[in-house]
């Protein structure tokens, strides 16, 4: 069963990111924008080298992807190492709230952030440029991408922790574009020497992407992108829960 006080912690973490005017434009409308800019200038018809997606529907897997990552990811560690830095979180080891729930809460919240971000770039997509897809497929594409969001919300935690808050944003920014880039979320890693195609396979980003592209082709996202994930969630919230507990032992 779910603490009561990581329950309080998510509803908190929620209101302060709806209060944040950073978290409506680099949440909402950045993501939105960059589909614009990079998938709604050609015709629905041109297809994407790799792939058989044309470039509407696969710059606004991405770019929903993108925005889902830029929810969980820089707001998060940045909170979190600046909460350090003040105190908060050695008055929250003072509540009943046990370690892995303040992981947990961290998590969620971030995650429910994200969900807004999807939403808002695939109304754009809809109406912008006409991408259609099957009710199914779109329900699909919401909840692939709002469960993948939660792996790269554990790796916000576990820089929250890692860093302090004058390196946190660095840190951060240098997981956010790199993952991103090579993910193959700005631009398709089929345009990459065959020797860089090799190692993005294996990113999680690239995985990320993975799934809503499957599901727009009409099937289920394979097998190896949904372990790769799995993988990274396990390695990033256990890197998480004991950078926490690690913590705990300094304060």
């Amino acid at each position: 069963m779910v603490n009561t006080g990581t329950l309080n912690l998510v509803k908190l973490e929620i209101t302060r990111a709806l209060r944040n005017k950073k978290y409506i434009f680099f949440t909402l409308l950045y993501p939105a924008a960059l589909f614009l800019m990079l998938g709604g200038t050609l015709d629905g018809t041109t297809k994407v080298m790799g792939t058989e997606l044309t470039m509407p529907a696969f710059y606004m897997v991405a770019m929903a992807s993108f925005g889902a990552l830029t929810a969980v990811l820089v707001g998060n560690a940045e909170r979190i190492a600046k909460e350090r830095e003040a105190g908060w979180v050695r008055q929250l080891r003072l509540t009943a709230l046990p370690g892995h729930g303040y992981v947990l809460g961290k998590t969620a919240s971030a995650g429910v952030l994200s969900l807004p971000a999807i939403l808002v770039v695939f109304l754009v997509a809809a109406v912008a440029k006409g991408v259609r897809f099957e009710a199914w497929q779109w329900l699909a594409l919401t909840g692939s991408i709002w469960a993948g969001s939660l792996v790269f919300a554990a790796l916000g935690v576990a820089i929250g922790y890692l860093a302090s808050a004058d390196n946190v944003r660095p840190l951060s920014m240098l997981f956010y574009f790199g993952l991103s880039i090579l993910g193959g979320l700005w631009m398709p890693t089929a345009a990459f020497p065959q020797w860089l195609q090799d190692i993005c396979e294996w990113l999680p980003t690239h995985a990320y992407a993975g799934l809503g592209q499957a599901i727009e082709l009409g099937g289920a996202p394979h097998a190896k992108d949904v372990a790769i994930l799995a993988v990274y969630f396990v390695l990033f919230t256990g890197a998480a829960a004991w950078l926490y507990r690690k913590d705990s032992l300094k304060a």
